[in-house]
């Protein structure tokens, strides 16, 4: 029997999904990283589009992402803590970045210490530090987009 992992992420469609997903956000977060539970959910919930990583059918990894008047803003990537490091964010990356249009910018706030994993997918700083939940932040897009 092989012992690879198989990532599988997919549109989060049923109400099951929807409380895996709640439960990552929830102990990434609002457990770990001490971000109030009142600012994580916030008035954008309806109007993003969320999806679910399994790990060997096992919820490990949520993102959603929407459309603003910047483009496509991914937004609040999260991975439990025993899926890091197995490839679990980046397929929630190359996921939406499948889904939306290249000729649509793409952006997100990505946390100081997670810059390094999102340039590597393509994307690139602009602008300064800033704060979100108490937490530093940087904007990064596409690379691809900015070339157009």
């Amino acid at each position: 029997m092989s012992a690879e992992k198989r990532i599988k992420v997919s549109l989060i469609q049923s109400g099951e999904d929807t409380l895996a997903s709640r439960q990552i956000r929830e102990e990434v977060f609002v457990v770990e990283q001490q971000v109030p539970v009142e600012i994580e959910y916030d008035d954008y919930e309806q109007i993003s589009t969320h999806i679910l990583a399994k790990l060997n059918g096992v919820p490990v990894g949520t993102a959603r992402w929407r459309k603003t008047e910047h483009g496509q803003k991914l937004e609040r990537f999260a991975v439990l803590k025993s899926a890091r490091g197995k490839g679990v964010g980046e397929a929630l990356v190359n996921y939406i970045l499948h889904e939306i249009e290249d000729s649509e910018p793409a952006y997100l706030n990505s946390q100081v210490s997670a810059i390094p994993f999102y340039a590597r997918l393509g994307f690139e700083e602009t602008g300064g530090i800033f704060y979100e939940a108490g937490i530093p932040h940087k904007k990064m897009v596409r690379k691809s987009c900015q070339k157009k």
